[in-house]
């Protein structure tokens, strides 16, 4: 593999409500589209809803579920309704409890008052498929446009990092350029309104990212 390949950050986009906006995004070339599952949020699917829009998402486009600390019934509804490529864990969830499915899984972390390592965290999710660095406080949710700051994700880890939490079109690549993280994620930054993504938003994300991995 080309020192160029290796070097592209990957780009999630979260928080879809609307086909069409999935559509735009897959156009764009992003690599995961995420659905969330978390009645407390503006971005919230059903179930049902969840299951149509991940027949936007074409093959090759990983489909990724955001929960925080669901029950077990509800992990297996997604599980055999969605088939989802990815789960992602987005509260207080024990390691044991993300992997006790034997499905490949993110793990969020809240990095306001995070007072731990990464590699004191990775250590306590060695099954995750990644660690997913937010900028929420500790039991707060996801998804409030809260930045953190870029240099507690940089360090030597043994899980992939995804950065997210406060990450716009004006600021990914300066949070690239700090972190070198393997993704990105971003939900209110491409946003007109909660679950509602803007054109233009999206594709001067995208963009943004391609150009920091140019420079890198």
């Amino acid at each position: 593999m080309s020192d160029s390949a290796l070097r592209r950050t990957r780009i999630k986009f979260c928080g879809f409500t609307r086909a069409s906006d999935i559509d735009e995004a897959v156009a764009l070339g992003v690599d995961a589209i995420g659905l969330i599952l978390v009645p407390q949020s503006p971005r919230a699917v059903s179930l049902e809803r969840a299951a149509a829009l991940k027949r936007s998402i074409p093959p090759l486009v990983s489909s990724v579920v955001l929960l925080r600390n669901p029950d077990a019934d509800l992990v297996h509804a997604v599980l055999a309704t969605i088939r989802p490529s990815l789960l992602q864990f987005h509260g207080e969830e024990s390691a044991s409890f993300c992997a006790s499915f034997g499905h490949p899984y993110l793990k969020a972390i809240a990095m306001q008052q995070q007072r731990r390592t990464l590699a004191e965290i990775a250590a306590d999710y060695p099954s995750a498929a990644a660690l997913l660095l937010d900028g929420h406080a500790p039991g707060g949710l996801g998804g409030q446009g809260h930045a953190f700051d870029w240099a507690q994700a940089t360090g030597s880890v043994a899980l992939p990092v995804v950065l997210a939490g406060g990450i716009r079109p004006d600021n990914v690549a300066a949070a690239i350029q700090a972190a070198r993280p393997y993704a990105v994620d971003v939900s209110s930054g491409i946003e007109q309104a909660p679950g509602h993504k803007d054109s233009g938003k999206m594709r001067d994300f995208a963009r943004e990212v391609r150009r920091a991995d140019q420079i890198s």
